[in-house]
């Protein structure tokens, strides 16, 4: 069964300026844009964060596959997301500049993942004590 070429909304690690963005993504990507996932909590998890169904919104990034790469950018993302306890989905992002809903591929926490506390701001570089993490 061929997988549906969605954009990927990314909100931890895989984000423009954390530590796992160039290691993974750096050349993979033909767009980045800012966005939200309305609908979902971000909880605080053992090094990287978790989406999860919620009242709230959750800050990312809507990433594109750079033209020609997207199979690869598939199997990175699921090999690098679905052993830390995610579950890949296809749900709607806002695109921040202009409020366009986007449907996306998100990794959410899969049953069983390791959740820690809810991250108040929606935001893995707001959290406290704050900032991404760089190697």
């Amino acid at each position: 069964m061929r997988t549906e070429e969605l954009p990927f909304f990314v909100y931890g690690t895989l984000r423009p300026g954390a530590y796992n963005h160039d290691r993974f993504l750096l050349g993979r990507t033909g767009a980045e844009e800012d966005a939200v996932l309305p609908g979902a909590l971000l909880h605080d998890g053992p090094g990287y964060p978790y989406a999860v169904p919620g009242e709230g919104r959750v800050t990312g990034t809507l990433v594109t596959a750079a033209p020609g790469t997207y199979g690869e950018l598939l199997g990175v993302l699921d090999r690098v997301e679905l052993p830390a306890g995610y579950e890949r989905t296809a749900r709607e992002a806002l695109r921040t500049r202009d409020g366009a809903a986007v449907r996306a591929w998100v990794y959410v926490a899969a049953p069983g993942a390791p959740l820690g506390p809810v991250i108040e701001s929606g935001d893995w570089f707001r959290r406290v004590p704050g900032g991404p993490r760089t190697p």
